[in-house]
């Protein structure tokens, strides 16, 4: 699936103090996930497999509590180098829908991640397709939580 028209792919670059290798790893392993994505929800996690092909829901809860989240699958993923992430659909409570009026504005979009080697740093670029009413919300919410991975790498790197 393509995205859709009305998506643009909005940009997030963040220099980190730290190999790639550990930035790669630091930031999809679940508990460290938990602690960088508690920016855009503090109940953010997710359940399945980053390798390519799988499925991944990306889940959180509101704060009535009720469970949501992306419905998604890892594109690609080239360790210590690239991660792409493509989501197909909405969680509401445990069902997965991914047709229909709620999913038809964004299915297809991409989230990508591309790590570079920066001397003894690293050099993360997110690049993330997104819709006008989501905009405003990422441009605001990703460079909190790119910061935050930032402390977290750069914590465990110094030990």
């Amino acid at each position: 699936m393509a995205p859709k028209s009305n998506m643009e792919t909005l940009r997030f670059e963040v220099r980190i103090n730290a190999p790639v290798e550990d930035v790669y790893k630091i930031m999809l392993e679940e508990k460290s996930f938990l602690e960088w994505t508690s920016e855009f929800n503090e109940s953010s996690h997710y359940e399945g497999s980053w390798e390519k092909g799988s499925k991944i829901l990306f889940v959180g809860s509101d704060k009535d509590g009720t469970k949501g989240g992306m419905v998604s699958r890892i594109k690609e993923n080239i360790p210590n180098k690239f991660v792409s992430i493509e989501h197909l659909g909405i969680l509401k409570g445990d069902e997965e829908i991914t047709t229909g009026k709620d999913v038809e504005g964004w299915a297809g979009a991409l989230e990508n991640y591309t790590f570079e080697k920066d001397k003894d740093a690293t050099h993360l670029i997110v690049e993330l397709d997104a819709n006008q009413e989501f905009k405003s919300y990422f441009q605001d919410t990703w460079p909190k939580a790119l910061n935050r991975l930032k402390s977290i790498c750069e914590k465990v790197s110094v030990k």
